[in-house]
């Protein structure tokens, strides 16, 4: 018993000191951007509500921003009209926090029972590392919407899908209908052979779509008919931020972007991220389903801003799990914690902004582009694993944490 305790208090003080560690480097590395995202959300929301203007005709005060979601996202943020801006602010970061504790768990509980680690123990020192994590962040600091994205299709991935639940695709229909971006886990449902759960998440879009357009048939058809393709309201697609193929492209020449290029690229990525999507799912590997087609999505999004990047955290989260399922000392554990560890490190560095405003050169096209190459690297070798290479759904026994456990590469 004392033994214990005594793991305990070394435990919570180590986490102590993580906290503070993580609290002093958010003061020097983070960026306040006083919760813009937000701001223009509430914004057109009160612009639309009060006003009597139209949602997508609001531009955040001496900007070109403005409000860029489906009339669905407009319904759901519609309870913002009627709070104070701080309520709005607290809401904002609390359901961030919150979904981000829930998918921590799901996926790092898995490695903490293999490999016997106190399940909060490692949960905490997860968030801790998350916090610090660019793109988390920032999605923080803009008030921005991803990790909300972000856990409703890990609702079907990580529980729904491997269940055979009949509501499978449900969640990533809701989230394609409040950003198109996520539309992207239909294909991979497809791609799959998922066909009920890929039926279930269109018509999930659809119904939730029809829903909007039934109750604000004029920010529907302004959405459909012209916002969506005005490109001038997301910023442009030469900025460092966008750390997408397109962004790649665009600063190779900012001027005249060339759209075949990128056409290519994106063909060649999805053609990768197929096969390794369909042998993810082959394996019944359904995390790193979710893993490779986040990061497919960062890729081939036109525009990928640094805090959409929150889609890589669960690639490496897997690059530690199947790290940790790796026998001890052995080269595979150490090429795998090494990788996680080189690409946390330069994807909380801000590294990509020290050419913010000149990225020509050999050193600007590797240096502005270096959390694309990430992605690339990702979603080339993020391993997938066969069912005995992951945790088992119960609680771990004694032995795993010492027995090696064999991971398939893909």
């Amino acid at each position: 018993m004392a033994q214990g305790a005594g793991r305990t208090i070394r435990q919570a003080v180590g986490v102590a000191g993580l906290a503070v560690g993580v609290a002093l480097f958010l003061s020097v590395a983070a960026m306040r951007h006083g919760f813009f995202d937000l701001q223009v959300y509430y914004g057109a929301i009160h612009h639309w509500v009060h006003d009597g203007g139209e949602v997508y005709d609001y531009l955040r005060p001496f900007t070109q921003y403005g409000f860029t979601y489906p009339p669905f996202a407009a319904l759901v943020m519609l309870p913002m009209a009627y709070v104070s801006w701080t309520v709005a602010i607290v809401l904002s970061v609390s359901a961030s926090v919150v979904v981000t504790l829930v998918l921590l768990w799901w996926l790092v509980d898995p490695i903490s029972r293999r490999v016997g680690w106190t399940r909060w123990f490692a949960l905490a020192v997860a968030f801790c590392l998350a916090a610090a994590y660019e793109p988390m962040r920032e999605t923080v600091n803009f008030g921005q919407v991803n990790m909300l994205l972000l856990f409703l299709v890990a609702v079907d991935m990580l529980r729904l899908l491997p269940r055979g639940s009949r509501w499978a695709g449900t969640a990533i229909g809701l989230a394609t209908a409040i950003k198109l971006t996520p539309g992207i886990f239909i294909v991979y449902l497809l791609v799959t052979g998922r066909w009920r759960a890929a039926v279930t998440a269109m018509g999930a879009a659809a119904g939730a779509t029809l829903l909007a357009a039934a109750l604000f048939p004029d920010a529907s058809r302004e959405f459909w008919t012209e916002a969506l393709w005005n490109t001038n309201r997301v910023g442009e697609l030469s900025f460092v931020s966008n750390q997408s193929l397109r962004g790649v492209v665009a600063r190779l020449n900012p001027e005249q972007p060339s759209t075949v290029a990128w056409l290519v690229l994106v063909v060649a990525v999805l053609v990768l991220w197929a096969w390794r999507a369909r042998s993810a799912a082959a394996a019944g590997d359904e995390a790193t389903g979710l893993a490779l087609t986040g990061v497919l999505m960062c890729l081939v999004s036109p525009v990928t801003w640094v805090h959409h990047l929150v889609w890589l955290l669960p690639a490496l989260i897997l690059l530690v799990d199947n790290a940790m399922a790796a026998p001890a000392g052995s080269r595979r554990r150490r090429r795998l914690l090494v990788a996680a560890g080189v690409a946390y490190a330069f994807l909380i560095s801000r590294i990509v902004w020290a050419w913010e405003r000149d990225f020509t050169g050999v050193d600007g096209f590797l240096g502005s582009n270096t959390y694309v190459w990430i992605s690339l690297a990702l979603l080339a070798f993020l391993p997938v694993r066969s069912a005995a290479g992951r945790a088992p759904a119960g609680a771990a026994r004694p032995e795993q944490a010492t027995d090696p456990v064999p991971v398939s590469y893909r």
